[in-house]
């Protein structure tokens, strides 16, 4: 047993887990109890917005395999992030807005309880890889060093990961620390590559026992550099140019296609969900075209642009194929929702902010909300924006409003003296959101 083990187990005990030993039967038998509860696979793209994708409308980029996940699933058309990565990170992975848990850039508190806590308790194997960004890099402001918290810590059995302790390139010649060792046998190779073949090790060694596979992926952030499948690539270490953002997108989808497929492979995908989303909106310098429309990406801002993520679910024989859903999703629905879909509990007293869309993903009504909410700082110091919106209007701490369909780039607020009766209708709504979540 290694040390991370025993401080998840010791955390899961502090938190008001009843910690147990697994039964131990005959291999029919697991095999047959682990069926009855679903895998989990949910994919995180870095820095992509909802206007990347085929299935969303974008004609600038070729995702022909997440478009074939959401034509067979669920494509949800109101999904929204936190602006940028590591408040996204904490907020899908807690169940919780930023306010009740962010502390700093890059780290997450030792003491959350995640959704890899819950389905490790209920018998599930859990492993992420890609990027974690979580336990304060030798590269982050002093305040966030090594305060965080590694994976182990935060209920992953095993994991192959960037930017844990340290942060160099995730492309090529990647630094990647696989379960608490750092390879050295990286050289020429590319760092998204590494992580798809680490999930795929992990699904086949797990294929009879129900598994958590996190895969916060490395692509799409910056820097824009070749994939292996670009032209250049033979080329060695290229300059970075924005040129190459569509080259990474088709990479990334190519990815999700090789663990479908393997999931297929090993005849696993009625037995799975799977959920791919994005973190947080495109990076500033990509301009994308949707429909008619261009759409200049808004990382770190709390616009359209910056919180508008995609999300797609399938799973085979139980989403219905083609369904589009325009209910409101915020990140914090996430942990809610895997709870539900596994039968994992969750301790006592533990305050939680999300709603499942579980019905929805089975083609049920359920139980939508009617709004969602943004808490937003980087690191301590900076103005916290907040907001609360519904699918038409976005109401601000400071009392500006924002009719988003018609301002998506949010550049006339309206104040309450010029508020139409919709808008003071909406005024009304949402002000009691923002009053009730401090």
């Amino acid at each position: 047993m290694t040390s991370g083990q025993v401080t998840r187990r010791d955390f899961l005990k502090a938190a008001g887990f009843c910690v147990a030993p697994l039964a131990i039967g005959t291999a029919s038998t697991f095999t047959q109890t682990a069926r009855r509860k679903p895998n989990i696979v949910l994919i995180m793209a870095d820095d992509l917005g909802y206007e990347c994708l085929g299935c969303y409308g974008s004609t600038s980029y070729k995702t022909p395999n997440l478009d074939e996940l959401a034509r067979t699933g669920v494509r949800f058309d109101r999904c929204y992030s936190q602006p940028l990565c590591t408040p996204s990170r904490i907020q899908i992975m807690t169940g919780k807005y930023n306010f009740r848990n962010y502390k700093a850039f890059g780290i997450i508190d030792p003491r959350e309880t995640t959704f890899a806590h819950l389905l490790e308790n209920a018998g599930y194997t859990t492993c992420v890889v890609g990027k974690w960004q979580l336990y304060g890099s030798s590269t982050e402001r002093p305040e966030a060093r090594s305060r965080g918290s590694r994976p182990g810590q935060m209920g992953f059995d095993e994991h192959c990961l960037w930017q844990v302790e340290r942060r160099d390139s995730r492309y090529r010649d990647p630094l990647i620390v696989e379960n608490g060792t750092y390879r050295d046998d990286l050289a020429g190779k590319y760092g998204p590559d590494i992580f798809c073949d680490y999930a795929m090790g992990f699904i086949e060694r797990n294929r009879d026992r129900p598994f958590l596979l996190y895969y916060p992926m490395a692509l799409t952030h910056d820097p824009f550099v070749p994939t292996p499948d670009s032209d250049d690539w033979d080329k060695g270490q290229n300059k970075a140019n924005p040129k190459y953002f569509a080259d990474m997108v088709a990479y990334m989808d190519k990815i999700v296609g090789r663990i479908v497929r393997k999931l297929d492979g090993l005849g696993l995908r009625d037995n799975t969900l799977i959920l791919f989303t994005g973190d947080n909106g495109t990076s500033v310098r990509i301009a994308s075209r949707l429909g008619d429309r261009t759409v200049k990406g808004g990382k770190g801002k709390t616009t359209d642009a910056g919180t508008h993520v995609p999300l797609i679910a399938n799973w085979k024989d139980v989403t219905p194929a083609g369904a589009v859903c325009d209910d409101l999703i915020d990140f914090t629905d996430f942990l809610p929702t895997l709870a539900e879909a596994t039968g994992a509990s969750t301790p006592q007293g533990l305050v939680l902010d999300g709603h499942s869309f579980l019905p929805r993903i089975r083609g049920q009504r359920g139980d939508p909300r009617q709004w969602v909410f943004c808490h937003y700082f980087r690191n301590p110091g900076d103005p916290v924006k907040r907001f609360a919106r519904d699918k038409r209007w976005k109401l601000y701490q400071n009392g500006a409003l924002f009719d988003v369909p018609a301002d998506p780039l949010e550049e006339r607020p309206i104040q309450p003296d010029q508020d139409s009766p919709e808008a003071a209708e909406a005024r009304k709504r949402l002000r009691p959101v923002l009053d009730s979540l401090r």
